[in-house]
């Protein structure tokens, strides 16, 4: 009896884990624009990409442009800056970083908590308009 409280204690910790309550680091492929990686901590998804921060940030732009956005509100200093959006009736945080001269990280944030598979997809937009250069 003991052991299959210890079995249940174990498939119940292992779901609130990957039930998105603590951080995971997703895979993903993002070839030629981005490292591959994608971490996805405290509802926003971050990943670095291999061009400027000004390259990085007109792809954004474009990003949100493409979506429909309503609400759009960009906050640009030298080396980061972000855009507040609604698209699809989600609110939308793009935070953009400089990291080296030609590396920038940039996470997003869909809604309140966070929504990977949207953010996934706007990454995934972000690095169709890095490409199309």
């Amino acid at each position: 009896m003991q052991k299959i409280k210890s079995w249940v204690l174990f498939l119940i910790l292992g779901a609130f884990i990957l039930s998105g309550c603590a951080p995971l680091v997703v895979g993903g492929a993002a070839v030629g624009a981005g490292t591959g990686t994608y971490f996805y901590v405290s509802g926003e998804l971050k990943t670095d990409y291999h061009f400027s921060f000004d390259r990085v940030w007109d792809a954004c732009e474009k990003t949100v442009a493409d979506m429909n956005s309503t609400d759009v509100t960009p906050y640009k200093e030298i080396g980061k800056g972000t855009i507040d959006a609604v698209i699809d009736e989600e609110k939308v945080l793009f935070s953009i970083k400089y990291k080296a001269k030609n590396l920038t990280t940039v996470a997003i944030r869909v809604g309140i908590i966070g929504n990977q598979v949207a953010s996934r997809r706007l990454h995934d937009k972000v690095t169709d308009h890095l490409l199309k250069k």
